[in-house]
This record gives structure tokens, sequence and C-alpha cells, in this order.
């Protein structure tokens, strides 16, 4: 039987990356949203581009939030504090389209207050998988951590300067 090689690579995203900063915003209203009200019900995503982050998505809640806020303290927390980075968290351009969730999706979800906990799901599924490898002492593929750990150096070098 012939020997077969094949080619396995990986990716990190690091903060400084569109999608983390999307990722820190998504939580970040999810936080503030729960830190006011347990009980909220949270579906909110997240778009950004140079210069612009977007939030939209459909959000019960008694909590009061000023989501511009969010959205620009967690853009500073990354670092993206001026326009040669690509984007200014004090002078981006923040759309905010959040609405009321929908009863047909509440009915679905939680019952609107009829579910027991074990009986609440989510409205959109998801499936990760994944495996531990004798390759690196971190039980991970090589590659995952050669990927992080170049990650974190360039997140290092971007802060510091170096």
């Amino acid at each position: 039987m012939a020997t077969r090689t094949f080619l396995f690579s990986s990716e990190s995203v690091n903060e400084g990356h569109p999608d983390k900063l999307c990722d820190l915003v998504s939580d970040s209203v999810l936080d503030a949203c729960l830190a006011q009200d347990p009980d909220a019900k949270v579906a909110c995503e997240t778009a950004a581009k140079t210069g612009m982050v977007m939030i939209f998505g459909e959000i019960t809640t008694k909590a009061k939030i000023d989501y511009e806020a969010v959205v620009r303290k967690a853009a500073e927390e990354i670092g993206f504090i001026h326009e040669d980075v690509g984007l200014n968290c004090h002078t981006c351009k923040v759309l905010v389209n959040i609405e009321e969730q929908s009863p047909d999706i509440g009915q679905g979800v939680h019952g609107m207050g009829t579910k027991k906990p074990e009986e609440i799901g989510a409205g959109d599924q998801g499936h990760m998988f994944g495996y531990a490898s004798d390759e690196t002492p971190e039980l991970m593929p090589l590659t995952h951590v050669l990927a992080t750990q170049l990650g974190a150096r360039l997140t290092e070098v971007r802060k510091s300067g170096a």
C-alpha cells in the first residue's frame, strides 16, 4: 500500500482581526444585557468594515443599554483607536438595528416563559468537533499550536510597537 500524505493547516484569528472584534462586540452586548437583566434573550450579530461597526439582531430585555457605547468600548479594548489600524473607536460609524425577539422564535426557543430550564434551547444549534493529539504537550495538533503562538506574538508586537 502506498504511503499517503496530505497537507494539514490551521489558522489563528487574532484580536486585531475584524472577526475577533465582531466576537467581542457581540459578547459585550450579551454581557451588558445580562448584567442588568439575567432573563434577557439576546441574539446579536456584529459586522465590521473599515471605519464602521454594525450590530443587529433580536434582543428582548428590561436592560437599558447604550449599544453604541458598548461597541466603542469593545473596539477600544482591542486597540482600534486610530484610522491607521482600520478603525477608530472614537470616530467610526456605529449602526444599531436591534429589535425585540419575534414571538415565533420566543415560543420555539423558550416557550415565552412556559418551558422548564432543561427544555430551553437555542434558535440555531451548531456542531463543533475536535480531537486530542499527542503531537504537542497541549494535546492539540501542532499546526494549531504554532498558529496560536504566532498569533500571540503578533499581538504582543502590535501592542508594544516593537
